[in-house]
C-alpha cells in the first residue's frame, strides 16, 4: 500500500465511532451542502447508471444520494468504516478500495462523488486521482468535489479521545479546477463557503463533467 494510505486507513479505523456520530446529520446542518448534492443528482439524472460516493466513510452521504434517486454505492479505504456503514445502511453495497486505483471499468459511472476524501491525497498523486476518476466515469457523467481551502499541509495527531496520524492537505479551488481541466472534465461551478458553526477553515465545492 502506498506509503501515504496506510496511516490514512489506521486513521480512520482507529475514530470511526466518534467520527460516525459526530458527522451523521452533517448534511442536515448544511443547507448549502444539502442543495448543491440535490443539483448533483438532479445532473445526473434518476435513470442513469451507478453513481460511485470515494472515500464513503460511514456512509451517510451514499444513503443520501439513494435516497435522491441515485443508484449509489460507497467506496473506502477503511475496512471499519465499512462496516459501520454496511451495518448503518444494510441495503446499500459498499466496497472497499482506494482512490488512486479505482477496481471500476471504463466509463462505467454515471457520476462520482468525493466529498472531503481528496484532502489525504499529497499534491503529486492528485492528478492520478483525477485522472482516474475521468476513466471511471462514461461521457457526460457528473463529478462533484469538496474539500478544504487553504495552503500546504496539516498533521491532525488527536480525534475523538484517540492519537492518530492523519495528514490533510489544504488547496485553494482554481488550481485544482485547472487539474480537473487537464485531466479532461469540464467545471461548470464552483462554490465557496466560509466557516459555520465549529467549523474553523473554508469548504470549496466543484461541480463538474466529462467532457463527451
Amino acid at each position: 500500500m502506498t506509503d501515504f494510505l496506510t496511516p490514512t486507513k489506521t486513521a480512520y479505523d482507529t475514530i470511526v465511532d466518534g467520527y460516525a456520530e459526530h458527522a451523521r446529520d452533517e448534511y442536515a446542518r448544511r443547507p448549502l451542502e444539502r442543495n448543491l448534492l440535490a443539483t448533483f443528482a438532479e445532473l445526473v439524472g434518476p435513470d442513469a447508471g451507478p453513481v460511485a460516493d470515494v472515500g464513503c466513510g460511514h456512509g451517510y452521504l451514499t444513503a443520501r444520494l439513494n435516497d435522491l434517486g441515485l443508484n449509489a454505492f460507497g467506496i473506502d479505504l477503511s475496512p471499519n468504516m465499512l462496516a459501520r456503514a454496511r451495518a448503518d445502511y444494510p441495503k446499500l453495497r459498499f466496497e472497499e478500495g482506494s482512490m488512486t486505483a479505482l477496481d471500476i471499468g471504463d466509463g462505467e459511472l454515471a457520476g462520482l462523488v468525493a466529498s472531503y476524501s481528496t484532502i489525504h491525497i499529497p499534491e503529486p498523486q492528485l492528478p492520478q486521482v483525477f485522472t482516474g476518476f475521468h476513466r471511471a466515469l462514461a461521457p457526460g457523467g457528473q463529478l462533484m468535489l469538496a474539500f478544504l481551502i487553504g495552503d500546504g499541509h496539516v498533521l491532525r495527531t488527536e480525534a475523538y479521545g484517540h492519537t492518530i496520524a492523519l495528514d490533510y492537505w489544504l488547496r485553494q479551488p482554481e488550481p485544482v479546477a485547472e487539474l480537473l481541466t487537464q485531466a479532461g472534465f469540464h467545471v461548470h461551478a464552483r462554490v465557496r463557503r466560509e466557516p459555520m458553526l465549529t467549523e474553523q477553515i473554508p469548504r470549496a465545492y466543484l461541480l463538474a463533467s466529462k467532457n463527451a
